[in-house]
């Protein structure tokens, strides 16, 4: 939510050059409700959904719940829905969400679909206005360029620049990683009798997640690739990556976000999904919805079963805030908890 008031929007257009700037992207698949006070001209609050497939009935009426609410708690009695993406998609969602927000007795400035350069407003009035096959969009750049003077330069423009953020390594520094990973990997198997190499690596895992996070909540970063290898390895103990949920604790999300994406960029793919998934947990709790599932995104890919992060999609599609991303039990109560644990399990 902004901190103050924004410069005055009310048409299509300025709707729509402002959401980019204020989300930090380009919007795709998605579902955005701006909350005003009395005046729809002054922007209070702005909320990003995504509506990937399937878009099911029931993940709807929990958006339009979530945003209701939120709207309410905030006391924004004017509203506009905009959808993004193909319209067989995008216009059942907003037409729900639309109609939630009249019954709350919310105003709705208006009803926006966006796809391929055009717009659909449900403010529009006449056919010389509204052509059924939409109306092309052109960003109103004098208040796009008010807002990034206002401090939002750092806007990134889509999906895929976002997604660029956390890519993998290539080159020569994915396969310095790569030898990084099998040192690490080679340390835990050469550890004898197997139950041994077993609780070594959990021994290992809770130590070097520590440290880890120590590191980053002083401001740190760990630039080394053993290091790096020596976290990532263990965590595929569901353990050792619990303790690490365990410790991402609201107040030091943003250092957290840090550590996580800098293991996301390094590993090979194989030790993605507990890092990844450990990544959209602390985005979601910075409110980053669209980093959250891109990095929930890369842990499926590498294991589409993945539980963290199927959990986390879920709590996304259904709009869940960021206040719900709490970790599962605090770290010292988790770590008792795992101690009579056969660590072959």
């Amino acid at each position: 939510m902004p901190a103050c008031p924004l410069p005055p929007v009310s048409s299509p257009q300025s709707i729509l050059a402002i959401i980019p700037v204020l989300l930090g992207l380009e919007p795709e698949a998605s579902l955005v409700v701006i909350g005003a006070d009395e005046s729809p001209s002054q922007v209070q609050a702005i909320f990003r959904y995504d509506l990937h497939p399937p878009t099911r009935s029931v993940t709807v009426a929990k958006i339009a719940a979530h945003a209701t609410g939120l709207l309410a708690r905030n006391q924004l009695r004017v509203a506009a829905v905009v959808a993004y993406g193909p319209g067989p998609r995008i216009a059942p969602a907003a037409d729900a969400v639309a109609g939630e927000l009249r019954r709350a007795g919310v105003t709705l400035h208006d009803r926006l679909c966006v796809q391929d350069g055009r717009y659909w407003s449900s403010a529009c009035h006449g056919p010389d206005h509204c052509p059924e096959q939409g109306v092309p969009l052109r960003l109103d750049g004098q208040l796009a360029a008010q807002l990034l003077a206002a401090g939002d330069s750092d806007t990134l423009r889509s999906r895929a620049a976002l997604a660029a953020t956390i890519a993998p390594a290539t080159g020569p520094a994915a396969e310095s990683m790569r030898q990084a990973t099998v040192r690490a990997e080679r340390r835990i198997s050469e550890a004898a009798p197997r139950r041994h190499a077993m609780q070594q690596a959990y021994t290992e895992g809770l130590r070097a997640v520590r440290v880890a996070v120590a590191a980053y909540r002083r401001g740190g970063q760990i630039t080394s690739d053993d290091q790096i290898a020596r976290l990532a390895v263990p965590l595929t103990d569901l353990r050792v990556r619990d303790h690490a949920w365990a410790h991402m604790i609201p107040g030091h999300r943003a250092a957290h976000g840090r550590l996580w994406t800098d293991v996301v960029r390094r590993v090979p793919a194989r030790y993605i999904p507990a890092p990844a998934s450990l990544l959209a947990f602390t985005a979601w709790q910075e409110g980053n919805g669209s980093l959250a599932s891109i990095a929930a995104e890369r842990a499926l890919a590498a294991d589409p079963q993945y539980a963290m992060a199927l959990v986390i999609v879920e709590a996304l599609g259904a709009g869940a805030p960021p206040s719900a991303a709490r970790p599962p039990l605090p770290a010292e109560g988790l770590q008792t908890s795992h101690a009579n644990q056969d660590p072959d399990r």
